[in-house]
């Protein structure tokens, strides 16, 4: 009975390896797969607005799986309609909360920028200034690391009005040089912080700069407020269709002509719409979930971009989902204002 007990011993170290192999082994890797299609309604209120539309304006997402082991990373790769991407190329040299910070600073955003363009576009007034610039990401070989972090907000430089990344980094090509020292005022949460940074050389002329990737971060205010619910969806990409859902909770007419309308696209505060991520995921996402029309962003002039993919995935599979892709917000509303009720 030994040789039995050595089998017996081999067998449980040979499911104990698999064990180890398959869920405690971690993976550098994501799963990407079309996800939901959520209402707006419940997720905007405009002050004074209704939400009688017979149809519905819907933002869609993308299911984003971290693959935190071997069995999540080989479900991804049997299960269809999953790309597997490397975490790299995802977040970069983020780390993982940083990732999520990053995305939810995006999200709220895009709720400002969405909010400014819909309440310009029906005529309301709407004051916006620039509070700083977000930090995004801390570019290797910068000096700052160490001193900033991702979240935090750039509201000077040597007393200087952080407003612009161009005016930034004209004040350093005009007055600096590498390895001197600027003086950064800083919000972090409920903190103000003043920093020292040395700035390094940057690009093929050596230009002096932080070595951080930065945008602004905009306030917005108006008589009419927007109010938008918690959620876990988070990036930039549903700038496009908040706008809408906006702008039917403001204007009298029923911009859904009884449809579900569903899309994807950034917005800025002028209203221009841009390109996003995953948009052959939320073609899918769409379909399944009985949309009607779908809004994207048009391709620049010339290049391929969301509005080529969608329309090649949605004939691909057969869809016969209606996909109009616009440059602006008014693009869209125009769009919608020449529909009639049966269409």
């Amino acid at each position: 009975m030994k040789w039995l007990s050595h089998a017996v011993t081999r067998w449980i170290a040979a499911i104990a390896a698999c064990f180890v192999i398959l869920f405690l082994i971690p993976t550098p890797y994501y799963l990407y797969q079309p996800g939901t299609v959520e209402r707006l309604s419940s997720l905007v209120t405009v002050d004074q607005g209704h939400k009688d539309s017979e149809g519905s304006f819907n933002l869609t997402t993308v299911l984003s799986i971290r693959a935190s082991n071997v069995a999540t990373l080989l479900y991804g790769m049997l299960h269809q309609d999953t790309e597997v991407r490397k975490a790299s190329d995802v977040k970069g040299n983020l780390t993982d909360a940083e990732y999520v910070r990053v995305l939810t600073h995006m999200m709220a955003a895009s709720q400002r920028t969405s909010t400014a363009s819909a309440l310009s576009q029906s005529g309301q007034k709407v004051d916006t200034n620039v509070r700083g610039l977000f930090l995004t990401m801390i570019q290797p070989g910068s000096k700052a690391k160490g001193i900033l972090r991702i979240g935090d907000i750039i509201t000077s430089v040597d007393n200087e009005s952080a407003v612009s990344v161009e005016s930034v980094s004209q004040y350093f090509s005009t007055n600096k040089k590498p390895g001197d020292t600027v003086q950064l005022k800083v919000e972090r949460g409920e903190s103000q912080l003043t920093e020292q940074v040395k700035l390094v050389p940057l690009g093929a002329d050596a230009h002096p700069g932080l070595g951080l990737t930065l945008e602004p971060e905009y306030d917005v205010s108006s008589e009419r407020k927007v109010n938008f619910t918690a959620s876990e969806i988070g990036g930039p990409s549903a700038g496009l269709m908040f706008s809408l859902e906006i702008l039917d909770q403001l204007l009298p007419e029923d911009l859904t002509h009884g449809l579900k309308v569903a899309g994807t696209g950034t917005i800025d505060m002028k209203g221009n719409v841009g390109q996003i991520g995953g948009i052959r995921d939320k073609i899918i996402a769409a379909h399944l979930a009985g949309v009607d029309l779908f809004f994207c962003p048009k391709d620049p002039e010339g290049t391929k971009g969301n509005a080529q993919d969608a329309i090649d995935e949605a004939k691909k599979r057969g869809y016969s989902l209606r996909i109009v892709p616009v440059s602006t917000l008014a693009e869209a509303v125009d769009y919608l204002s020449k529909l009639q009720p049966s269409q």
